[in-house]
């Protein structure tokens, strides 16, 4: 059974840094798989943030965390990470990893990020 654990998220002061990160199960083939941030609030559609390919070189952002955020991957541990900087209270929102691989698509359960004034 594949699963996807976030973990990393909490609450911080804007300006402020965190480090999400998300472990694949070994029943997973995890260096095939595209891996995604997305995150998401009440009442609005999921964001993707960022996106990485399954042999690390290609990496993608939305414009809202263009500069602030990294996303990463070592393949041999099967983990991901989004290190995130300068924080500000939009960046406040739930955040999901996700695998993609040919039309399946697997999500972790999802990590709270708050940042507050």
């Amino acid at each position: 059974q594949v699963q996807l654990v976030e973990s990393g998220g909490g609450s911080v002061q804007p300006g402020g840094s965190l480090r999400l990160s998300c472990a694949a199960t070994d029943a997973f083939t995890f260096d095939w798989y595209t891996m995604r941030w997305y995150r998401g609030t009440p009442g609005k559609e999921r964001e993707l943030v960022a996106e990485i390919g399954p042999d690390g070189e290609r990496t993608t952002y939305s414009d809202s965390v263009k500069g602030r955020f990294t996303i990463s991957r070592d393949n041999a541990k099967k983990t991901v990470a989004l290190q995130m900087i300068n924080l500000q209270p939009e960046d406040t929102a739930v955040y999901y990893c996700s695998a993609n691989w040919r039309g399946t698509n697997y999500w972790g359960q999802g990590t709270q990020v708050t940042v507050y004034s």
